[in-house]
């Protein structure tokens, strides 16, 4: 793993540990949002970086984070056809 050294002023360093805490996982979250943002990292990476257990962990981070999610028509005719057969198994249940 690349380590990447970061100098912030004492008071910076400290107003922001107060606000965020943890600066170190604080970055990793703020530069994993943008690669995935722009199109850098898939969602499955991104996931796996933050250490999200499912989907939808991460696309619950990302939507609270106000980050679009990066779903197309492949993927909606993807989880379409996974619901018919779901269906035809039985193994859906109707609320």
């Amino acid at each position: 793993m690349q380590q990447i050294l970061i100098a912030l002023p004492d008071e910076l360093a400290s107003s922001l540990k107060e606000k965020w805490g943890n600066l170190e996982r604080k970055l990793i979250e703020i530069i994993a949002i943008e690669a995935y943002r722009e199109g850098s990292i898939s969602s499955g990476k991104f996931r796996e970086l933050l250490g999200f257990s499912t989907p939808l962990e991460a696309d619950k981070f990302l939507k609270d984070k106000g980050v679009d999610l990066d779903y197309d028509e492949e993927d909606f005719i993807a989880d379409r056809q996974t619901h018919e057969q779901l269906e035809k198994e039985g193994k859906l249940n109707r609320l």
